[in-house]
């Protein structure tokens, strides 16, 4: 997952610029082996959602080769992110955490391993809420304008050295 820029520099962007950012940043993931890729917006920012962001809303597409799928988020509230993907679950559904997170995140069928920030370490982004559990952060601090497929290279090398410990402890730490 890449969260990056507001919904306001989303608009500023192109269809053609948007498709050549999915395209690579997917062809990043796919060589790293992942099959999913989401493209999110850090926060709302000012002046809401412009309309023509509004109709990229939860799209996705195939990129490299039908390795990886690229999904296209602008909504930058977590909140009303999740709230809209309660209000998808069928009714009469069980509601735990595998049917929320499946509507969450589809049509990924799961969640993010790494989830790269561009913004400041100092603040988590508004438009996360559920994808932070048990995801690996990595915080570049770059301008949206300027993110590229390197930054997704870099953050998926980073990636790559961690163990990860899904939110456990490793042995001998204490937990006090």
């Amino acid at each position: 997952m890449v969260v990056a820029g507001t919904s306001r520099q989303w608009g500023q962007l192109g269809e053609e610029e948007w498709q050549q950012r999915a395209e690579a940043f997917g062809a990043v993931v796919a060589e790293a082996g992942g099959s999913w890729l989401t493209l999110q917006a850090y926060e709302r920012g000012d002046g809401g959602v412009p309309e023509d962001v509004v109709d990229r809303a939860r799209r996705h597409f195939v990129v490299a080769d039908g390795r990886c799928a690229v999904i296209v988020d602008p909504m930058g509230d977590g909140r009303v992110r999740f709230a809209e993907a309660m209000r998808r679950l069928p009714a009469g559904v069980n509601v735990n955490e595998k049917s929320v997170a499946g509507a969450l995140y589809e049509p990924a069928d799961v969640e993010p391993d790494l989830v790269l920030i561009i913004g400041p370490s100092t603040r988590l982004p508004p438009s996360l809420v559920w994808e932070l559990a048990y995801g690996e952060l990595v915080f570049l601090p770059v301008d949206f304008e300027e993110l590229a497929a390197e930054h997704v290279a870099a953050a998926v090398d980073d990636f790559s050295t961690r163990r990860r410990r899904f939110g456990g402890l490793d042995e001998g730490e204490d937990d006090e």
